[in-house]
């Protein structure tokens, strides 16, 4: 990347819709409260003496999962613009805040590309890609250096990767927060890596980029015949309760099938593929070299086989 700054103006943050083919405005939950504990003396104090720390984040959760929380709902949708008639379930029948955010789809909803050479995104939310982990000289901010072996908590994997292609997919509260596999294959047992809960919005990281591995998140290995191993990674964040798992480990998952999925909180994805196993999306990478990010969903291609596999 040229030049490392996300499209960060004023303390906007843009994006470029897939969908729309439009440059669009992040309405940013929250964003106010960002602002002040990562852009001010008095905020960074209390981030470093509560917000990072899991209680905070887990009396966030309890909040969340009280009844009277089915009240934030409704006022939710209509500020957002979210469409219920692609829930599963009607927004009526949840019985808490947390239950409506890590709500299922209706089949159908998301469509999988079939191709079995194209990968997709594990999530719906804002996409950013690094094609060759091993020629990036920075990450949304120059001089910040993005710590493989810190990510993955193992060495020798942060070396297998080293030269390899990933894509970080950040969730906002206002997405759909059920994550899927990006290819068929099978998976691993879950390794949690624990850590503090920063925040993952740009307005975060482009002042401290450490929380992608510093926080907790749990790493999957995925065995695949065409791609390789490629590795997927949950990154918690500031409010978000938990990262639950709901496949069963060892047993063969169609790409799109569901992996889990987050409680209350904005939160991240990051896929990494081997060296010269796949080639990015071409929006994806041109974006990316712009340093904006890329909206779109869950299922849609996010790369394909490289060429001469």
């Amino acid at each position: 990347m040229k030049d490392t700054h996300l499209m960060i103006h004023n303390a906007t943050i843009e994006y470029f819709n897939r969908h729309t083919g439009r440059v669009e405005i992040e309405q940013v939950y929250g964003g106010a409260f960002l602002r002040w504990i990562y852009g001010t003396p008095s905020g960074r104090l209390m981030l470093h003496a509560l917000v990072k720390r899991a209680c905070f984040s887990g009396f966030y959760g309890w909040l969340m999962d009280a009844e009277r929380s089915r009240d934030l709902i409704a006022p939710f949708i209509a500020k957002f613009g979210l469409d219920p008639e692609e829930f599963a379930e009607t927004p009526e029948s949840f019985a808490s805040f947390n239950e409506f955010f890590h709500r299922r789809l209706r089949d159908g909803a998301r469509p999988v590309a079939p191709d079995s050479d194209t990968p997709v995104f594990p999530a719906d939310g804002r996409h950013l890609a690094v094609p060759d982990l091993g020629a990036m000289d920075g990450f949304f901010v120059k001089g910040q250096q993005f710590d493989l072996p810190a990510l993955l908590g193992d060495a020798a994997l942060a070396a297998r990767f080293a030269r390899g292609s990933l894509v970080l997919s950040r969730l906002c509260p206002v997405d759909y927060h059920r994550f899927h596999f990006p290819v068929c294959g099978v998976p691993g047992v879950p390794r949690l890596l624990n850590g503090p809960l920063y925040s993952v919005s740009p307005l975060a990281l482009r002042r401290r980029l450490a929380g992608l591995w510093e926080n907790k998140r749990v790493l999957t290995e995925v065995r695949t015949e065409r791609f390789g191993l490629v590795l997927v990674l949950e990154i918690g964040a500031t409010n978000v309760g938990s990262i639950v798992q709901t496949f069963r480990p060892g047993r063969p998952v169609a790409k799109g099938a569901e992996k889990g999925y987050f409680r209350f909180g904005g939160s991240s994805v990051i896929t990494l593929f081997e060296p010269g196993h796949v080639q990015l999306a071409p929006d994806l990478l041109r974006e990316s070299a712009r340093c904006r990010e890329l909206y779109a969903w869950i299922g849609e291609p996010m790369a394909s086989i490289a060429g001469d596999r």
